[in-house]
């Protein structure tokens, strides 16, 4: 393995852990982040397994499991008859399994201040619009001129990243997301993340996710499923409407409804499914979102772009040069890849969607069956991300 000049695009969870392992295998590894001052954007996510995995082979789990929640259980219910038609638990798998809620500034502050404690350079303000192939190396492009010469960009912007062709499609449904405070009593469960349905037309979740700095109060990320194109229409009928709306589904969630003031409150977050066919160009790779992005609904995207940081990195050790590198990264990870892109074309249709047919059939004919031999373990494996082993072969202890 040589000793590279590697440029690693976008301070989000995949770029900052990707940035420490390469700086910690000895590679010469530069940052670049649009916002003048590096930020998490959003609210709360889950770790799982795999990306534990990654946390722990990087020494970080201690600090991930310090600020996160541990969460053992999702649970959902079709309204109104209140039918459980999600209901996986982490234990149907062998070993002492557990996802973390977890709020996204806690993880990026633990990742964030890895990096600045290993020294790596971060260069803030600079908008990336592209990249350029030169006899030297591949540079990065932005809007007030260019960088030196890398041997290797890493693309970690995420789903419009400047670096990768367009592809894919926006999803109908996205989501209206807050960072609450949880509530005092017992009717919530403080490990689980519960959900409610209607259809998959409506959703409202609660997901527990720990403290965003210590001492912070414990928090929830709330969420309620929207379409894109009815976004403005949500706005003008104001907050009140949306409350009440909400309450008739779950009136259990007045605690957290009082704790919002008006539709700023929340924010909105679009999704989009895309799969890059060619993930690694010359000198060049994608990881993460920019890579392969999908609905939330399996709850693998942050896990995902962890997988693809460790394989890059183990394949730099094992590669004589980086385009054998590149290579073996993208074949450790395609497997895993296609099949949670599939998993999620298939699954996110029955709770984000406009369909009757398969929110009938998830809530009649699948619902009953679910907590079932083999159906439990097959559930907890794609809760898990351990679904077709995707630790195999990078030296993570899962």
């Amino acid at each position: 393995m040589g000793e590279y000049n590697i440029a690693v695009a976008g301070c989000g969870p995949a770029g900052l852990a990707v940035a420490l392992m390469l700086a910690r295998d000895g590679h010469r590894v530069r940052l670049f982040e649009r916002f003048e001052a590096p930020k998490p954007i959003g609210s709360g996510l889950m770790i799982q397994p795999t990306g534990q995995a990654v946390l722990r082979g990087l020494g970080l789990e201690p600090a991930l499991l310090a600020a996160g929640e541990r969460i053992d259980r999702l649970l959902g219910r079709a309204m109104p008859s209140g039918r459980v038609v999600l209901n996986v638990r982490y234990a149907w798998l062998k070993g002492d399994h557990a996802g973390i809620g977890i709020h996204r500034a806690a993880l990026f502050d633990l990742l964030y201040n890895a990096v600045r404690a290993a020294g790596i350079p971060i260069e803030t303000g600079r908008t990336v619009t592209g990249s350029e192939m030169t006899s030297g190396g591949r540079r990065l492009l932005f809007d007030d001129g260019a960088s030196p010469r890398f041997d290797l960009v890493v693309d970690a912007l995420g789903t419009a990243s400047p670096l990768a062709p367009p592809c894919g499609r926006p999803l109908g449904y996205g989501a209206l997301w807050a960072s609450l405070d949880w509530p005092a009593g017992d009717v919530f469960d403080p490990r689980a993340l519960e959900q409610r349905y209607v259809a998959a037309r409506k959703m409202v979740g609660v997901l527990p996710i720990g403290r965003p700095a210590p001492g912070a109060p414990r928090k929830a990320a709330f969420f309620w499923s929207l379409r894109a194109d009815a976004l403005d229409a949500w706005h003008a009928a104001g907050i009140d409407a949306w409350k009440a709306e909400v309450m008739a589904l779950w009136p259990e969630t007045a605690p957290f409804l009082d704790q919002v003031r008006e539709t700023g409150d929340l924010t909105f977050a679009r999704y989009a499914h895309r799969t890059l066919p060619s993930p690694a160009a010359a000198a060049l790779i994608h990881i993460g979102d920019a890579w392969h992005s999908t609905s939330p609904q399996l709850g693998q995207g942050a896990n995902m772009a962890l997988l693809d940081a460790w394989a890059l990195v183990q394949a730099l050790r094992g590669a004589r040069h980086v385009p054998a590198a590149l290579a073996a990264a993208v074949t450790q990870r395609s497997d895993h890849v296609r099949l949670f892109q599939a998993l999620s074309i298939l699954f996110t249709p029955a709770y984000q969607s406009d369909g009757r047919t398969l929110p009938f059939v998830r809530d009649r004919i699948v619902a009953p069956f679910i907590t079932w031999w083999p159906a439990t373990k097959i559930q907890a494996a794609m809760v898990t991300g351990l679904l077709g082993n995707p630790l195999a072969g990078l030296g993570l202890d899962g």
